[in-house]
């Protein structure tokens, strides 16, 4: 499966993982693209945004509870953990798309969240943020100043976390191997990593089961899941090592 790189395994001594919804599917997270795209009859893609969060706040936060309640009962998978082991045999950082938590949950050292997280929560107007450990039995929930509480997550039309995003760009272009597992990357600024890796002659790989309009410009596409693949993966390393 991977033996196209086995040779150049001796000299990756940086790799970044970039995720998505695919990774964390297989712990039971839908992914709200396609098949997944509603939520009690709700265009889930369309509750992610600013607009709708001030139109119905108390519908959004009955999307973001019933999510957090699933999200708190979900476990790491095999995808997660091979991914924070690998951290035994290179300098690992993950770029993660996902607000779940899971990477972190399996032992990931060094995870940014480009989207933020669904465990942290801001007020929609002072600087107030904390963090959540279940679900809120009032919606909408409110801030001491009187004003909303929302998820602390990047909705669609919402700028990333600018130090999060630059720190990123940094690990994207000085990484050897860039792994993008389980995300099709269509959503701008994220679909720009390879880019920074490439400039920097790293080796791209696309762990997916779907084709995707990133594949063409990968050198190897594995077309799996990535709680199979990514065992394998961390085994050639460990190997390499022995």
């Amino acid at each position: 499966m991977f033996e196209s790189i086995k040779s150049q395994i001796g000299d990756i001594k940086k790799i970044v993982f970039v995720t998505g919804a695919g990774i964390s599917q297989e712990s039971g997270i839908p992914t709200f693209r396609g098949k997944d795209g509603l939520w009690r009859n709700h265009d889930a893609m369309k509750l992610a945004t600013i607009d709708a969060f001030y139109d119905n706040p108390e519908l959004v936060w009955q999307w973001y509870n019933e999510r957090m309640l699933n999200i708190f009962n979900s476990k790491p998978n095999q995808g997660h953990k091979a991914i924070a082991e690998l951290e035994k045999y290179a300098e690992v950082v993950v770029l993660t798309q996902n607000i779940d938590g899971l990477h972190q949950k399996a032992g990931s050292t060094k995870v940014l969240e480009l989207h933020g997280s669904i465990v942290k929560i801001k007020c929609s107007v002072c600087s107030f943020k904390d963090e959540v450990t279940e679900e809120f039995s009032e919606i909408p929930p409110l801030c001491k100043c009187g004003n909303l509480l929302r998820p602390d997550v990047v909705w669609f039309g919402e700028s990333l976390p600018q130090d999060v995003w630059q720190n990123a760009m940094v690990f994207a272009s000085q990484c050897d191997l860039m792994v993008i597992v389980g995300t099709s990357l269509v959503v701008s600024p994220a679909n720009t990593l390879p880019i920074y890796a490439k400039q920097n002659n790293s080796i791209l790989i696309e762990i997916n089961p779907e084709n995707t309009e990133i594949s063409s410009q990968m050198d190897l596409v594995v077309r799996n899941s990535s709680a199979i693949v990514l065992p394998e993966f961390v085994s050639m390393f460990k190997e390499d090592k022995l």
